[in-house]
């Protein structure tokens, strides 16, 4: 059941896409780094989502900008590729992708992020943690699936 004229790009590139709504999610929830004021004392972790709980104690509508161009955006960017994939939505939902694409932000976040690790914090530790390879894995497989979904519709 698809659209005349859908998008259909290589099954490893929409099984990719699939994957990404589960692993944006965890990634999300995952660990980024874990910090600490001396090393005598525990680290604490920091995920995407305690970063956005911290925000949103100071903070209410910068927590809201950045939740929705961190998270929500680039979910809909995903959901848009999977259902252009499936011949939902068909050729006619790519400029609504350009325009989630450029508001999905976790790619700024991400670079923001690795500053902050290589410039330290000064006083405290900062050490990676497993959550920061993978949502550095979803953030570049996205700008991967969209490139791909726009070389298939060019070459149709």
């Amino acid at each position: 059941m698809s659209v005349s004229g859908a998008i259909r790009p290589a099954a490893p590139v929409r099984a990719l896409n699939l994957a990404l709504l589960v692993l944006y999610p965890i990634a999300w929830g995952a660990p980024l780094m874990r910090a600490g004021l001396l090393p005598l004392f525990g680290l604490k972790e920091i995920s995407v989502l305690t970063g956005l709980q911290s925000l949103w104690a100071s903070d209410v509508f910068l927590a809201l900008i950045v939740a929705l161009f961190a998270l929500v955006a680039p979910m809909l960017k995903t959901v848009c590729l999977t259902l252009i994939h499936f011949g939902a939505i068909g050729p006619r939902g790519l400029p609504a992708l350009r325009i989630l694409g450029k508001l999905a932000m976790a790619d700024v976040f991400l670079i923001a992020l690795y500053v902050t690790l290589a410039k330290g914090i000064g006083v405290g530790r900062i050490e990676t943690a497993w959550g920061l390879y993978l949502f550095t894995f979803c953030v570049l497989a996205s700008l991967w699936v969209s490139h791909k979904t726009q070389q298939s519709h060019e070459n149709r």
